[in-house]
């Protein structure tokens, strides 16, 4: 039995981290959307998970309801993380090429 080679295993996980930090940064410049209180928040949400955009529709602040204001928020924010984890999910198993674990919890 032969030896690995482990200069081509090496190259090769060089390769991976490279394609997967590109992915990252292409991630980053890419955006979901997702809203609450059939459109009344919406809020946006990047491949790096952060917050991009909130929308709150006028009707919504003119009403002064503001546990419904924070409800709706929270509900929109979250969901936006969650269609972006699961983008990010997705472009990784791409690249990667197999499944990778879910993230607890989500």
């Amino acid at each position: 039995m032969s030896q690995p080679d482990f200069g081509q295993i090496l190259a090769q996980a060089q390769q991976m981290q490279a394609r997967l930090a590109d992915l990252q940064r292409s991630l980053a410049l890419r955006s979901v959307e997702a809203s609450a209180g059939g459109g009344m928040v919406t809020a946006v949400a990047t491949g790096a998970l952060r917050i991009r955009e909130l929308r709150i529709e006028p009707e919504l602040l003119a009403s002064g309801d503001r546990g419904m204001i924070q409800d709706l928020t929270a509900a929109a924010v979250n969901a936006a993380l969650a269609a972006a984890e699961r983008m990010v999910q997705e472009e990784m198993q791409r690249v990667a090429g197999v499944p990778l674990p879910q993230v607890p919890g989500r």
